[in-house]
């Protein structure tokens, strides 16, 4: 691992940060959804001094969430200038929040290489089953918080941060987003690395 590369990474979320926390759409919903942000970014750095350290390619992965979220923040995911994808392909509605929870699923791959680093588990199913179920669980939790922030803050500040945009299935379509990008991390994790055991059960 270069060890350059995550502070670059650091580096270029401190800025896009900044320039980002100047008159947001709406302060109250850029402050909960950069909350997301900065418990990552925080996690990270302490995992990194505790020396659970992760390969460039892990970092650089992980890193898109952080910087789409934060974009989604200023602007509310609803309102991400996203128009000419919408236009595109005919979209009724705009999708960066999809792309931002597909990006969750990435984190899949930190994880399959931490455990198969540390040798957590014994055979390649489990190899790749593991972080895609990891990162399932952490989406479904999500929507969970979602839901009981937008039940307690104001109609307005609620549905903001929900961002469903009227889709009623937001919700299973967004955890459905994030367990989709994590089978493709995962998918890349062992295209990139092979990963072999010494002994697979039988």
């Amino acid at each position: 691992m270069n060890k350059i590369f995550p502070a670059m990474l650091l580096l270029a979320y401190g800025v896009l940060f900044v320039v980002l926390a100047l008159h947001p759409i709406d302060r109250a919903t850029w402050f909960v959804e950069n909350l997301t942000v900065w418990i990552i970014v925080g996690a990270l750095i302490i995992l990194y001094l505790c020396g659970i350290r992760f390969s460039n390619t892990a970092y650089a992965l992980m890193s898109v969430l952080i910087f789409l979220h934060t974009i989604g923040g200023h602007y509310t995911f609803e309102k991400v200038p996203f128009d000419w994808v919408t236009d595109t392909f005919g979209f009724a509605r705009n999708h960066f929040d999809r792309i931002a929870h597909f990006a969750v699923g990435f984190y899949a791959f930190g994880i399959a290489e931490w455990i198969f680093m540390k040798r957590a588990v014994s055979s390649r199913f489990l190899l790749f089953t593991y972080p895609i179920f990891v990162i399932a669980t952490i989406a479904m939790s999500y929507e969970l918080i979602e839901w009981v922030y937008a039940a307690s803050a104001s109609p307005e500040a609620g549905a903001a941060y929900l961002g469903s945009q009227g889709d009623m299935w937001d919700a299973q379509k967004d955890m459905l987003a994030d367990t989709l990008g994590a089978i493709v991390a995962t998918v890349f994790f062992f295209v990139l690395r092979k990963p072999k055991f010494l002994k697979e059960p039988v």
